[in-house]
């Protein structure tokens, strides 16, 4: 029987004194990947910005549980050395940082926290070229500045290859498929199957059908008004891309 990973009750949060998450409830198992849909400008981000604990986030009730830890009380780069990883929607430019250099930095970050031994140079290297060919990230992709130029598709496969070194527990994918081709995607989604196994889990942030084609979601849930409204399988994906939301919809109205 699969452990908890992540249990979230009745979270309520907002900025800005605005109220957006309203008594959301949620469980993830380990081994489990979970999509939650909703409509563009329905508040999903921020439940991505609140597990990774973003500043300007207010939680005004509720808890989150992570491994049994109170995530809450954790510091972004604590929950990052416990095991939570995001793919952004839009990942940032850093110029004068190289991929590589970039990458090392991070993984030696989640191994010292975790009290690990941290990699060195040709430690690192040799594990970084592994893990790119697996991808098939060309190695000159790696010696760029971080995102610099990248197209919508290089950025999510660099986001998929920082999966891969830091092996997270909980990968959250915040609208990974945002502006990608339907090649880029499909590259993406392979990559992402690659790293799923009995222990880590996935939280895929959606408002279309098409990732959930490539990464088959065990569970679905409809998001509307700050909270899950209604969960169940695939096929609720499947009302979506052929109705919409409507009928979802008007059980909040």
């Amino acid at each position: 029987m699969s452990e908890q990973l992540l249990k979230i009750t009745d979270l309520c949060a907002g900025v800005a004194e605005k109220q957006i998450l309203k008594n959301l409830s949620l469980t993830v198992n380990e081994g489990e990947v979970h999509a939650i849909m909703g409509p563009n400008g329905a508040g999903k981000s921020t439940l991505s910005n609140v597990l990774t604990g973003k500043f300007g986030y207010e939680i005004t009730g509720g808890t989150i549980e992570f491994k049994g830890k109170n995530l809450l009380e954790l510091k972004p780069e604590e929950r990052a050395g416990e095991g939570i990883f995001l793919c952004m929607q839009y990942p940032v430019e850093i110029s004068g940082v190289s991929v590589n250099n970039f990458l090392k930095h991070a993984v030696n970050a989640v191994r010292k926290y975790r009290g690990e031994k941290e990699l060195d140079a040709a430690e690192f290297l040799k594990l970084l070229k592994s893990e790119a060919k697996k991808l098939n990230i060309a190695p000159e992709m790696l010696k760029r500045e971080l995102n610099v130029g990248f197209s919508g598709g290089e950025k999510k496969r660099l986001e998929t290859l920082q999966m891969s070194l830091l092996q997270p527990s909980l990968a959250i994918l915040d609208e990974a498929d945002s502006g990608l081709d339907i090649d880029a995607l499909k590259m993406v989604a392979e990559g992402v199957n690659s790293l799923r196994n009995q222990h880590n889990s996935l939280l895929i942030i959606t408002h279309h059908i098409n990732l959930l084609d490539y990464i088959n979601p065990d569970f679905v849930h409809i998001y509307a008004d700050g909270r899950i409204i209604k969960s169940g399988g695939k096929e609720l994906a499947e009302i979506v891309e052929k109705n919409g939301y409507g009928e979802f919809l008007q059980a909040v109205e």
